[in-house]
C-alpha cells in the first residue's frame, strides 16, 4: 500500500513538473505606481509587451496597491507556475527572495536590486553614469547656474542618481548650486504628481531653471510644473521627452525594458549590471528636444561620454561609496 501511494506521489509530482515546464510564462509584479507610470514600471511593460510581440505568447501580471502585497503577488504567481517571475523595483527584493527559496526549480528576477540564490537573475543598473549626462546638460542649459533635482523615496538608489546629476553638473560648472528635494520616505512617494509639482514649484521660486526628476509617477507633476513655469525639466527611467515637447531638456533613460524583455528571453542566474558601454543607461536626444540641445551641449555630453568609457572621468557611485563628495 506505501508503494502504490508512493508511486501515485511519484507520478503527482512529475506530471506537476511536466505541466509547470510545458505551460510556464513568465510574470511581472509591478511594483508602487502601476505598469503606466510612464517610467519605471512602464518600461518593464514596453520590455514584456515586445517579449509578447515576438513570441505569441501570454505572461501574467499583478500592480501592487500598497507595499504589503508585494510578497503575497510573488508567491502567487510562482503557485501558478509561472516562470520567470519578475519582481519590478528594488522593494521586492525580500520577496522575491523568500519565494524563490520555497520554489527552487522555478525561476525568478529581481530589476533594480540583487538576490543572491542560484534560480534568480538580478539586474542593475549604473544610474550615476547616466545622471552624470543629465547632469552635464542641465549646467549647459542653465542661465540662473541653479539647478533642480526632486527624488521619489528617500532611499540610497535616488541619492545615487543625484550623486551622478551632482557631478556632472560640476563638471560644467563647478560653481554651479545643486537643490535637491525628496518626495518622503514611504512607496507612495512614487506616485504623488501634485507634491512633484509642489516641490519643483518652490525650487523655482528660488531660481532653479532646470530640474531632473528620478521619482516615478511623481515626476509628472514636476514636468507639468515646468511647463507652466517655462522652466526645463529632465525625465527619468523611460525617454519622457514627449510628455511636454519643448520644456522636457532630456530624459535619463534607463532600459529597464531591454533587461525585462532579455530576462523573459533568457533567464540567466546571477548579477547582470548595465552601464553606459552595456547601453543600459544614457539621455536621449530624438525630434521632441532636438531644438534645445545646442551643439555644444551635444558636444560636452559625447567628451564626457567617452571620457567615462575610458575611465579618465570615474563617476563616485552614491551606494558602493555611501557619500557623493
Amino acid at each position: 500500500m506505501n508503494l502504490v501511494r508512493q508511486a501515485r506521489t511519484t507520478l503527482a509530482a512529475l506530471l506537476t513538473t511536466a505541466t509547470l515546464t510545458a505551460w510556464a510564462q513568465p510574470a511581472v509584479v509591478f511594483d508602487m505606481g502601476g505598469k503606466f507610470d510612464r517610467s519605471f514600471n512602464q518600461a518593464a511593460y514596453v520590455g514584456l509587451e515586445r517579449w509578447k510581440k515576438e513570441t505569441g505568447k501570454n505572461y501574467l501580471e499583478f500592480e501592487i496597491a500598497n507595499e504589503t502585497q508585494r510578497e503575497q503577488a510573488i508567491r502567487r504567481m510562482a503557485e501558478r507556475g509561472a516562470s520567470p517571475v519578475i519582481g519590478i523595483g528594488f522593494g521586492q527584493a525580500s520577496g522575491i527572495e523568500k519565494v524563490a527559496k520555497e520554489f527552487p526549480k522555478q525561476k525568478f528576477a529581481i530589476i533594480d536590486s540583487v538576490v543572491n540564490l542560484p534560480n534568480v537573475q538580478s539586474v542593475v543598473f549604473k544610474e550615476h553614469e547616466g545622471s552624470f549626462l543629465a547632469g552635464v546638460m542641465a549646467a549647459k542649459a542653465s542661465r540662473s547656474g541653479k539647478v533642480g533635482f526632486i527624488g521619489g523615496m528617500d532611499i540610497p538608489l535616488i541619492r545615487k542618481f543625484l550623486c551622478g546629476y551632482e557631478q556632472g553638473v560640476k563638471y560644467v560648472n563647478p560653481k554651479a548650486e545643486v537643490i535637491a528635494n525628496m518626495t518622503g520616505t514611504t512607496g507612495a512617494a512614487w506616485n504623488d504628481p501634485v507634491r512633484g509639482g509642489e516641490l519643483a514649484k518652490a525650487q523655482f521660486a528660488r531660481g532653479v531653471d532646470v530640474v531632473f526628476a528620478a521619482a516615478g509617477a511623481t515626476g509628472l507633476g514636476v514636468y507639468q510644473a515646468a511647463k507652466d513655469a517655462g522652466k526645463l525639466a529632465i525625465g527619468v527611467d523611460s525617454n519622457q521627452n514627449h510628455l511636454h515637447p519643448g520644456t522636457m531638456l532630456t530624459s535619463m533613460v534607463k532600459r529597464v525594458d531591454v533587461a525585462v524583455y532579455n530576462v523573459a528571453k533568457n533567464h540567466s542566474p546571477g548579477t547582470t549590471v548595465l552601464g553606459l558601454a552595456e547601453g543600459g543607461v544614457d539621455v536621449a536626444i530624438d525630434e521632441h528636444n532636438q531644438k534645445l540641445v545646442t551643439p555644444d551641449m551635444r558636444k560636452a555630453v559625447e567628451e564626457a561620454r567617452a571620457a567615462i568609457l575610458s575611465g579618465k572621468i570615474k563617476v563616485i557611485d552614491y551606494m558602493a561609496n555611501n557619500a557623493c563628495r
